[in-house]
This record gives C-alpha cells, sequence and structure tokens, in this order.
C-alpha cells in the first residue's frame, strides 16, 4: 500500500502542453493543466451515473488517478474510489469528492449537456444530470491531485483522495466507512470537502467554524385503515383522514414545540392512498424530509412525528397493532460542523494566498444536507472542514436584479455553474489547505 512516489515516475507524463509545472505558480499551473480538466469535466458532465451505480464515473476517476502513481482501489461502499499516495513521514490528509448525479432531465442549453438515460435501483429507466455539480467535485479532485503530484518536493504524508459514490442519497459516505475504509487505508488527521454553489458569484470562497450544513432524516408514515365503500364511511377507517390529520398536526412541531429563534423543517413531501373515488382504502403512505441544525432539536422533531402519528391513530380508535408505522429512512446524516481550530488555520493560509475580494461571507440560506460528517464522526473523531466555492458568474445575478431570467437552484434541469473558475478555484484552494496541512516545513 504505502510507497514513496518518486520524481521520475510521473515526470516522464508531463508536458509543456499543459500539464502542472512544479517550479510555476500555482494560479499559473492550473491555468496551463485547464485544458485537460475542461476535457475531463465535459465527460463527467455528459455521461452522469445515479447514486451507488457510478461504474464508469469511478472507473475514469480510478484511471485519471492511478495514471499519477496513486495505488487506487475501486469498489468501496459499492463504487467507491480510494486512492493513496505516500510522499514520507507526515500527516495523512483526505480529500473527497461526490460523485452521482440526479434523475433529472437536462435542459440547461449547454453543448455538452446530459442525454444520458439510466436505470434505476428499483428498475426504472430515467434522465440523469449532474445537477448540483458532482462533475465540477471530481475534476477538481483530479486537478488537486496533478498539482500536489507537481509539487510533492513541497509536502511530506499520505494524501488520500475520495471519490464518494451516492451523496444524493445521503448513503455513500456510510456505505464506505461501513465498508472498512478506516480498517483498509490510513486513517486521516484532517479532511477536506468542497461545494460548488450556484449562490454564490464564481470564485468566491467561504466557509465558517461550526455549523455548515443541517441534518437530515427521511421518515416514512404508514398509516393502517380499514377499507370500506365511500358511501359508507363507518363501516371502516379511512386512512386518508387520519394522514390529513397527521400532516396538519405535524406543523405544530416546528410552530409550537420549537423556539423561535431555532430553526427546523418537518415537510411531508408526498401523500400516496387510494386508487378509486368511491373506496376508502385500507392504508396511506406519507414521506417526510426533516431537517434541524442541532442533534436535541433533530431528536426533538423525530421523536414528535412519532408521538403524533401514533396518538392520532389511537385517537381516531386504532387497535394498537395497526397503529401508524414510523419508519427512519437510510437516507439519514447528522448536521455538518467544521472543526474551529482546522477552520482557523485553513482560512489564515487562504488569507494569506489569496486577495480579501475573493472571500464572501457564509450565510446558511436553506438547510440543505450533506453525508460528509459519515467520514468525520468516528472514534476518535477526525477534524473536518467543507468549504463553498462560488460557481455563477457575477453578470447572471446582475441580470436577474435587471429582471432576466433567474438563476437555477441546485437539483434545477436549468442548472448550470461556470466550470473554469468554479474548477480552478477548487483546485487552487484546495492545494493551499492540503500545503498547509502537509508541507515539508510544517
Amino acid at each position: 500500500m504505502k510507497r514513496l512516489f518518486l520524481a521520475a515516475t510521473v515526470l516522464g507524463l508531463w508536458t509543456s502542453s499543459g500539464f502542472a509545472r512544479s517550479g510555476a505558480n500555482l494560479a499559473e499551473s492550473i491555468d496551463l493543466d485547464y485544458d485537460h480538466l475542461r476535457e475531463l469535466f465535459e465527460h463527467f458532465h455528459r455521461h452522469p451515473e445515479l447514486s451507488f451505480l457510478e461504474h464508469a464515473t469511478a472507473e475514469r476517476l480510478a484511471r485519471e488517478l492511478r495514471e499519477l502513481g496513486f495505488e487506487v482501489t475501486e469498489g468501496v461502499g459499492g463504487t467507491g474510489v480510494v486512492a493513496v499516495m505516500v510522499n514520507g513521514d507526515g500527516p495523512t490528509v483526505m480529500v473527497r469528492a461526490d460523485m452521482d448525479g440526479l434523475p433529472v432531465e437536462e435542459k440547461s442549453g449547454l453543448d455538452y449537456a446530459s442525454k444520458a438515460r439510466q436505470v434505476n435501483l428499483v428498475g426504472n429507466e430515467v434522465p440523469v444530470m449532474h445537477a448540483c455539480g458532482h462533475d465540477v467535485h471530481m475534476t477538481s479532485l483530479v486537478g488537486t491531485a496533478r498539482q500536489l503530484v507537481a509539487k510533492r518536493d513541497a509536502w511530506r504524508g499520505t494524501l488520500m483522495l475520495i471519490g464518494q459514490p451516492a451523496e444524493e442519497r445521503i448513503g455513500g459516505a456510510k456505505a464506505m466507512v461501513e465498508d472498512g475504509l478506516y480498517e483498509r487505508f490510513p486513517l486521516p488527521d484532517h479532511a477536506l470537502a468542497f461545494h460548488v454553489s450556484s449562490a454564490l458569484p464564481a470564485g468566491k470562497i467561504t466557509f465558517r467554524p461550526g455549523l455548515m450544513f443541517s441534518s437530515s432524516d427521511s421518515v416514512d408514515i404508514v398509516v393502517h385503515g380499514v377499507g370500506a365503500h365511500g358511501a359508507a364511511p363507518h363501516k371502516g377507517k379511512d386512512p386518508i383522514v387520519l394522514g390529513s390529520q397527521i400532516v396538519l398536526a405535524l406543523q405544530t412541531l416546528v410552530a409550537r414545540e420549537l423556539s423561535p429563534l431555532e430553526p427546523g423543517v418537518v415537510t411531508v413531501g408526498a401523500f400516496h392512498a387510494g386508487l378509486k373515488h368511491n373506496i376508502i382504502s385500507n392504508e396511506a403512505r406519507l414521506q417526510l424530509t426533516v431537517r434541524a441544525n442541532s442533534e436535541q432539536t433533530r431528536q426533538t422533531l423525530l421523536d414528535g412525528i412519532e408521538r403524533i402519528a401514533k396518538n392520532l391513530g389511537r385517537a381516531a380508535g386504532l387497535p394498537e397493532d395497526k397503529l401508524p408505522d414510523v419508519i427512519r429512512s437510510i437516507e439519514s446524516t447528522p448536521t455538518t460542523h467544521n472543526d474551529p481550530a482546522l477552520s482557523q488555520r485553513i482560512r489564515r493560509a487562504l488569507a494569506a494566498h489569496f486577495p480579501s475580494d475573493r472571500f464572501t461571507h457564509f450565510e446558511q440560506t436553506s438547510m440543505g444536507a450533506e453525508d460528509f460528517p459519515y467520514f468525520t464522526r468516528v472514534d476518535p473523531p477526525i477534524p473536518g472542514l467543507y468549504f463553498l466555492v462560488g460557481g455563477t458568474p457575477k453578470e447572471a445575478f446582475e441580470a436577474e436584479k435587471s429582471g432576466g431570467p433567474p438563476v437555477p437552484s441546485h437539483h434545477s434541469p436549468l442548472f448550470k455553474v461556470a466550470p473554469e473558475p468554479s474548477i480552478k478555484t477548487g483546485v487552487e484552494a484546495t492545494v493551499v489547505a492540503v500545503l498547509e496541512l502537509m508541507g515539508a516545513d510544517t
């Protein structure tokens, strides 16, 4: 597993046509390498794959890293990729990129827009699109690797690069850890990741110590009833009426059980019941997403959902063995927190490298979630840092303010970011962070 990366091994791969140069200024070196990164990004964007089905994506990512001299293992946690390079004694730093696309039909109008379709895990063929920027993340991971190989004289230690499956289903990081990630590979001293953001101007960087993203839990409620004719409702127990009462009562969890200063979300995203106008069905199914910014609030909401569902079932006269079932999905992740000391250290390094106008104030504008915490919330905990890189040209925001088209959000079929400033910034910021943690003089 562990080997020193010899200079002659990779120097033969580099040419003056655009590969990283060890002696170049970092930004200039990334500029020289961008033709390769642009082609790689467009390849990833054209060929997205769904969660836990990223077979070709993982193969391409693995090949890029293997050609640089990394020891690469595929199939970790399903389709996950782990690439390790040992360059002398020093800390182990992990850098993670997610790989999966979304079941969305792309309507961005880009020349390299996805036309891909794929059979999902339940057997349905669906369109697939990189509608969240994971193509940027993978390309930047490769760009980071290429720069650090070129600058290997400037760092010492073990570099561990992760291609993670199924972030969109909030399951890939957990699957990799459960597949023995930290038993089979080095235990990191630090873990890094970033996400491109369509809500930020291209090339901007932002993060903060402590909370970055909310927790997320998918919850299913199965409401049992007694079927009957719609003209004789007294002969049955209507699960649609009971389900509706549950939906309304759930709104009081945030409105009346949380402090007005404490954010929380309980959204019922789906309600399925019945097949015919005049039939009272015997079952209704609700699908919820639950978000919180603290573990205490998270537990309050989850406990409250079960209490409301069960007790409204009792109020409807259901027997104990017919009370609603409350099922927490595997799509569950805790809050994402940046380690305070690591945040301060990396912020100083980035501030010394970038001009001050490259930074912007972090503002939590939604209760989005990430499964990156599964990599860091282990025993002992691994200090982690997650940052954002802007992806939308400033002109697009100005056009929106002037009455033009709104900037598309993540997961939209219209989603698109400017790849060049996003990828270059992602690579440059990550390389600076890694060198700060693994620099030969640290």
